[in-house]
């Protein structure tokens, strides 16, 4: 049982509700089930085969033994931290609300209804969206989407058909379609989990969030104040080893504490961009709140991932298993290999696999080469600092100033570059150049919007360092002795 001051500090009314929920399964019209904290990791419990096919006939509840039984989800580390502040906004939702929020009223006399209680979950349907919009299609599309997230909570009844990724889609595809209901989304979610009193509708709301934000920030207006929101739910002195065990307020934290990184990286001054959401996607942003993903994260953030199946490596290891794939599926002998794009299911389908720490069974060297270019275009930092990116593209034909850059590269990022430069190098020599059509020029052309990025925003500028960034990339294949990396991994 949660002591009050617990329950207070995450929203909690002062009373304790332990509810069940309801849950319709194929025999009977309707059960009840008790909670069970191993909802967190549901679909991460699955094997990789249920997974591919997870159709998700209601919002199901695995046992918590079939949780602790899996092998490679035994503890979760502290969730990780990148390098740039998660946190920095100083605002308070309530004076958001206060200033932007639509009036509502209620009762015989039509009184006001309170900022607080506006703020505050409710069992009920709104009538009227939170933000005062004046199209009525957007009132009326507000007021469903506040229905959808009940749905997805808990709290209101769904239809047969629906899935718990089926109605988080209906919800993201609505927030990335329509830019202006965006912040009526996010509010619609402090309001939810703001004392309410069901633990698993808490959780899922807190879910939710955490998947919303991995498509799509809040206006600039309301980021500092969901900032604020999210800070206030934080503890990262919290750390439970055990997942299965977590008492809410645990999982309400790492929640908050996944949001927030989530937030800092596509908010105002994130380098990540919104993304148009799929299912698959759906399911990714959800699994990735528990299992940090491979792909997307920096590179320190990547070896932290790994450390504890391969404490002793100095490499990624996503970045030498799919090297080694390429070249075990010949693709030193493939036309085109890295320039011709490969079937995008596969890609996905081998992305998810890496990301469970597996090798799924692939036939096509183009599969692992457009999946290696994924992942080094995806880095959260590309692989060459900005700081040296004008210097870069300044001297990009100059091989000794170009070999120079590289040695003066954090430790992590040279030995990353270096491994890829040694696997180009391979790729260009004659011998292989004659059956791959890919020298040099041509490998670097696909390979150095992967390393570099440019920061402006003149399409001229952004043109001419195109050509500048391949020209540097071509200068490091010809010229930069990789010796030094054999045998490294």
């Amino acid at each position: 049982m949660i002591h009050d001051n617990k329950l207070a500090r995450i929203g909690f009314a002062s009373r304790k509700v332990f509810g069940c929920e309801l849950f319709r399964d194929g025999c009977s019209a309707h059960s009840f089930r008790p909670m069970s904290i191993s909802t967190i990791t549901a679909a991460s419990s699955l094997s990789p085969q249920l997974q591919s096919t997870y159709s998700q006939p209601r919002f199901q509840v695995i046992s918590s033994s079939s949780l602790r039984d899996r092998r490679d989800l035994p503890t979760l580390p502290p969730p990780i931290i990148g390098p740039e502040k998660l946190i920095t906004g100083s605002g308070d939702i309530e004076k958001f609300a206060a200033d932007h929020l639509a009036v509502h009223k209620k009762g015989l006399f039509r009184k006001n209804v309170s900022v607080r209680d506006m703020l505050s979950w409710s069992k009920d349907s709104l009538n009227k969206p939170m933000l005062p919009f004046v199209d009525k299609s957007l009132k009326k599309e507000s007021c469903n989407l506040f229905r959808l997230l009940q749905i997805y909570m808990g709290d209101r009844k769904c239809k047969p058909d629906m899935t718990c990724n089926g109605v988080a889609l209906d919800i993201c595809t609505i927030g990335w379609n329509k830019p202006v209901l965006r912040d009526e989304l996010y509010l619609d979610l402090c309001k939810q989990t703001t004392e309410n009193p069901k633990k698993e509708s808490l959780r899922r709301g807190w879910e939710l969030l955490a998947i919303c934000l991995y498509f799509f920030p809040p206006s600039p207006k309301l980021q500092p104040h969901l900032e604020g929101y999210i800070r206030r739910h934080r503890d990262p002195s919290l750390h439970f080893s055990e997942i299965g065990k977590w008492p809410i307020h645990v999982q309400v934290s790492h929640y908050a504490t996944v949001s927030a990184k989530r937030l800092s990286r596509i908010g105002i001054g994130g380098r990540r961009p919104a993304r148009k959401p799929s299912y698959e996607e759906i399911e990714q942003a959800r699994l990735q709140i528990f299992r940090p993903s491979m792909f997307g994260n920096t590179l320190e953030e990547i070896m932290s991932v790994q450390r504890e199946r391969f404490p002793h490596r100095k490499l990624p290891w996503i970045q030498t298993t799919l090297s080694e794939e390429v070249l075990r599926l010949q693709g030193a002998s493939t036309e085109g290999i890295f320039r011709v794009p490969a079937d995008v299911d596969e890609v996905n389908s081998l992305k998810c696999k890496l990301d469970q720490w597996e090798l799924g069974a692939v036939s096509d060297a183009h599969v692992p080469a457009s999946l290696i270019k994924l992942w080094y275009r995806e880095l959260y930092e590309p692989l060459i600092p900005d700081h040296l990116y004008e210097e870069c593209v300044r001297h990009c034909t100059d091989p000794d100033i170009c070999v120079s850059i590289v040695h003066r590269l954090p430790e992590l990022n040279k030995l990353v570059l270096c491994y890829l430069i040694r696997f180009l190098q391979i790729f260009s020599q004659p011998e292989v150049v004659t059956s791959t059509k890919m020298d040099a020029g041509n490998l670097s052309m696909v390979m150095a919007p992967n390393c570099l990025r440019c920061t402006a925003t003149d399409p001229r500028v952004i043109f001419e360092n195109t050509r500048k960034e391949m020209a540097f990339l071509r200068t490091l294949i010809q010229n930069l002795d990789t010796g030094f990396m054999e045998g490294v991994v």
